[in-house]
């Protein structure tokens, strides 16, 4: 029971980091309707019954029970309307930006918070500006203020490169250069294996080095492309059947791993939060009925053959594919209430 009481502070915190994706997502769509004239009926967060609302001029604003998404119910998305106001009365590229203005607000939202984690934290730079005693570094006769150049004749220019070039020797002999004083020296030595953290090291720790504005932006880009790689190499992974049902989770498995990491530190979570943006990005684009992707899809083929598709169809497509959208995230809500992920 204490346990439980002393994690409701991270369940919190995990909760409206989780939101905190919804709302930016929403409220991209929200804003670039209103920009467009779209009426809109209603911007909600969360979905099933409703707990409360609030009514604007023409738009109800909601809350509801399960917080596992949320929407924004325009005049005319999913059927005809002689609304001059209506989704499906503007242009396609008009509604081109609305669809689409979710995914990039999540995109936005996690160069942002990545921005911020590297303006925290600033970043290391292959300077050593720690050695471990009696370690291969020092036992090779490295130094504090060495600065690493090379290894295995591989040019190093940041820390993760060293890193990555220690990792892939498996412990083999690796040749590093440094310079010290202007004068470039060599040193051969054997990495050790840190069975804690399962990967090879050789005893050294680089320099922290605070970003200036214009570091933490790129930053904040170069992170949430290379998150972006990331997860389409697991989806091209999760297409081929190389990745079980098992490894796949839904909104309780996100707040459950968000409330972990919480306590772990606030920048960690931000990391988090700013990762799960990228993929709910990604996910939306995907061309499926229902998602914003289906809408990107269909928009772009308007705009290219300028032929407009039938209303009353494409209404049709969506609602088929919401169905089977809600049948999958009921499956994945099930599957996380049953055979919670293991940690």
């Amino acid at each position: 029971m204490s346990n439980i009481i002393a994690n409701i502070p991270y369940f919190i915190m995990a909760i409206l980091a989780f939101s905190l994706l919804i709302i930016i997502h929403e409220l991209g769509h929200f804003a670039l309707a209103k920009l467009n004239g779209v009426k809109v009926h209603e911007f909600s967060l969360g979905m099933g019954p409703k707990l409360f609302g609030i009514k604007g001029k023409e738009t109800e604003y909601l809350i509801k029970a399960f917080p596992i998404g949320g929407y924004v119910k325009m005049e005319g998305e999913d059927s005809g309307s002689n609304d001059p106001r209506a989704f499906n009365n503007k242009t396609a590229l008009q509604k081109l930006s609305i669809v689409s203005a979710g995914a990039i607000m999540n995109f936005i939202l996690a160069v942002v918070l990545f921005a911020i984690v590297g303006a925290s934290q600033g970043y290391i730079i292959p300077i050593i500006g720690e050695i471990v005693p009696n370690g291969a570094a020092m036992k090779a006769g490295m130094q504090v203020g060495d600065k690493i150049t090379k290894v295995n004749n591989v040019s190093i220019n940041k820390w993760d490169q060293f890193i990555n070039e220690i990792s892939i020797s498996k412990g083999g002999n690796v040749n590093v250069e440094i310079v010290r004083d202007s004068k470039v020296k060599t040193f051969s030595l054997k990495p050790i294996k840190n069975e804690k953290e399962n990967r090879f090291m050789i005893g050294i720790g680089g320099t922290q080095k605070k970003m200036n504005f214009g570091e933490t932006v790129s930053y904040g880009f170069s992170q949430t492309i290379s998150t972006s790689k990331q997860i389409f190499v697991f989806l091209g992974t999760l297409f081929h059947g190389k990745v079980s049902v098992n490894d796949v989770g839904g909104p309780i498995s996100i707040i459950r791993i968000s409330t972990m990491v919480a306590q772990t530190g606030i920048t960690n979570l931000m990391v988090l939060t700013a990762m799960l943006s990228v993929q709910l990005g990604i996910l939306n684009i995907i061309p499926f009925p229902a998602l914003d992707g289906g809408w990107i899809f269909i928009l772009l083929f308007e705009i290219i053959t300028g032929k407009k598709l039938d209303d009353k169809k494409v209404g049709a497509v969506n609602y088929i594919g919401f169905i089977l959208l809600m049948a999958l995230m009921v499956f994945v809500v099930l599957k996380d209430i049953i055979s919670p992920l293991k940690f």
